[in-house]
């Protein structure tokens, strides 16, 4: 037999007795954030947002800021003003103080704190089960445009950098 000829047989065989290639399967892509209560609803903000979560610290009061503005906190040498996300919304807050966390928010060179009624974790959801906003409380819905659906329940994208960057949040003096 000829060399290329038995190249072709042994090409033949190989092919015959391969097995099949796996069956492609399409990866789902998910998107991730922090999962957070506030005033009884649960919501959701990007990791990218979040840069730490803290257990409310001990505050220095400030005068004459409004009366969502908790005060000054010392975070390993940084100085973190400390505000209270349902009061700035105008909504009571659900939640004892053990439960209450800071989600700490990094704005350039600043970090500012926002005092939550419970933290619960990272959450991740399909990108595929965003759903529009349209059944949340008008108090959030300068904040959120869109949420997510997962086993019947809905959570919405509360943005804390576009919250942080908010003419009436910077406007903190009475």
């Amino acid at each position: 037999m000829h060399p290329f000829a038995r190249l072709l047989d042994i090409a033949e065989r190989s092919r015959s007795h391969a097995s099949a290639l796996p069956q492609q399967v399409e990866a789902v892509s998910y998107w991730r954030g922090v999962g957070f209560m506030l005033a009884g609803q649960n919501f959701v903000a990007d990791m990218a947002d979040v840069s730490e979560i803290l257990q409310p610290p001990r505050l220095t009061k400030v005068p004459g800021v409004r009366s969502w503005v908790l005060g000054v906190a010392n975070v390993r040498g940084r100085l973190v003003p400390v505000m209270d996300l349902a009061g700035l919304l105008g909504l009571p807050s659900k939640a004892n103080w053990r439960s209450r966390r800071v989600l700490v928010v990094e704005q350039g060179d600043h970090l500012i704190g926002l005092l939550v009624d419970a933290v619960l974790g990272m959450q991740q959801f399909p990108i595929d089960r965003t759903v529009a906003a349209d059944t949340i409380d008008p108090a959030f819905g300068v904040y959120v445009e869109h949420g997510f659906e997962r086993d019947g329940r809905e959570w919405p994208v509360f943005q804390l950098v576009q919250l942080v960057q908010a003419p009436e949040f910077l406007q903190i003096a009475v």
